[in-house]
């Protein structure tokens, strides 16, 4: 089994848990199993050295009961359909949680943007964009950064869909350049999304976040962002994190910005001075107030949920949790506040963004936030209020709140002829 395949199944046994407490009718959970569509399509590039390759693009349009299929791009050599599929339908879920207007989509191209040139990747997201263009735009599918791709990306695609139609459309996807109608604050909105979710945690709990020891997989966008969010603004310690090469471990703390620095500088977080090196388990396993693990999915498994010492675990990617993993550290009493809560303020900050764009007008960074904050907060008091009346975990508890909120929408739709 692969790992989208695996990745697919955990969503879809997650969304049967959710539908056993709803007592959900058997056609709505039907519908909700299955995407509405699924496009794959073949992306021919002419390399820089003259060859021809030709790579595989995928577009997932889960449910669009509740708005246009909305959803992220990303360009990774494992992404398949199952992968891409099960993204969809959490990005459905994450609308729904957080209450955008939006349904559930998610695409990619199977590449290595890693050895791939700046000229090949616009290439492969012109050529990639053309493909889908008849199933894109700004009121059926918004398109949005992802693994490996970013503002850059966006622009190139909202340029090729821009030409292919004859007006300039940036409302056909977000997280673009600021001088392209992007909005401010998107670069750290998944980040702050999840630091405004652990403040309210550590409200509930009656705890100051400062001098938390923090713990964060992935030192990307969201991880570096996560770190330097709740190091500055409310005085957490960064103790461990790590990138695709390695961890490192700095028992009293660093400063997020000396780690990037250090990661620019020699392309990895190893070898921070001071620093311990750290397995990819000996970091997830490091005992902490809060672990964000902000990389790729089935990140944390069964073996490392039993060995797990953190208080309180943020995801901060799509996934990171295994179904396994989830039932031992809901029996261990550690607390998993989940990706379609935890990671949901990026796709909200994009939705700042169309509006923004549909609208022709622009919000200042202290709107985006204090909009943002509304959102994640009343989604965190929704999925704690959803989990204390069904006495579940919260994970289960935001996707019954979701799936309800979705079921809802479709009932009242109805079923054309």
């Amino acid at each position: 089994m692969s790992g989208g395949e695996a990745f697919l199944n955990n969503v879809l046994y997650m969304l049967k848990n959710a539908a056993d407490y709803l007592n959900l009718d058997s056609g709505i959970h039907d519908v909700l199993k299955k995407p509405k569509r699924v496009v794959v399509v073949s992306v021919p590039v002419k390399m820089d050295d003259g060859s021809l390759r030709v790579f595989t693009g995928i577009r997932v349009q889960h449910n669009n009961a509740r708005g246009p299929y909305k959803g992220g791009i990303r360009y990774y050599p494992s992404v398949d359909v199952e992968e891409v599929t099960a993204l969809a339908m959490l990005m459905t879920f994450k609308c729904a949680v957080t209450d955008l207007p939006y349904g559930g989509a998610k695409g990619g191209v199977a590449c290595d943007p890693k050895n791939l040139s700046k000229n090949e990747l616009e290439k492969i997201t012109r050529r990639y964009t053309a493909m889908i263009y008849e199933i894109i735009g700004p009121y059926l599918d918004i398109p949005g950064p992802d693994v490996y791709t970013d503002a850059q990306t966006m622009a190139w695609m909202v340029d090729t869909y821009s030409m292919m139609r004859g007006v300039f459309t940036p409302e056909v996807a977000t997280g673009k350049p600021i001088s392209l109608y992007g909005s401010l604050g998107r670069h750290d909105a998944t980040s702050r999304g999840a630091v405004y979710i652990i403040r309210e945690y550590f409200k509930t709990i009656n705890k100051p976040l400062k001098d938390a020891r923090v713990v964060i997989q992935g030192y990307g966008n969201v991880g570096y962002n996560a770190a330097k969010i709740l190091h500055e603004e409310y005085g957490a310690k960064i103790v461990a994190v790590s990138d695709s090469k390695g961890g490192i471990y700095v028992a009293d703390g660093a400063h997020p910005d000396k780690i990037l620095e250090h990661k620019q500088k020699t392309g990895s977080v190893i070898n921070f001075p001071g620093s311990k090196l750290l397995t990819n388990e000996e970091l997830l396993t490091t005992p902490c107030d809060i672990l964000i693990p902000a990389a790729l999915e089935n990140s944390i498994t069964k073996e490392i949920a039993e060995k797990v010492e953190a208080k309180l675990i943020v995801e901060g990617a799509n996934g990171p949790t295994t179904s396994e993993a989830d039932k031992i550290l809901f029996e261990r009493k550690i607390p998993v506040i989940p990706d379609i809560l935890s990671n949901a303020g990026g796709v909200t900050v994009s939705y700042l963004e169309w509006v923004q764009n549909l609208k022709r007008e622009t919000l200042t960074l202290e709107e985006v936030h204090a909009k943002l904050e509304a959102k994640m907060v009343k989604g965190f008091h929704d999925v704690m209020n959803t989990s204390k009346k069904y006495e579940t975990p919260l994970r289960l508890g935001a996707l019954i709140f979701a799936v309800d909120r979705v079921a809802e929408a479709i009932n009242y739709l109805g079923i054309w002829p």
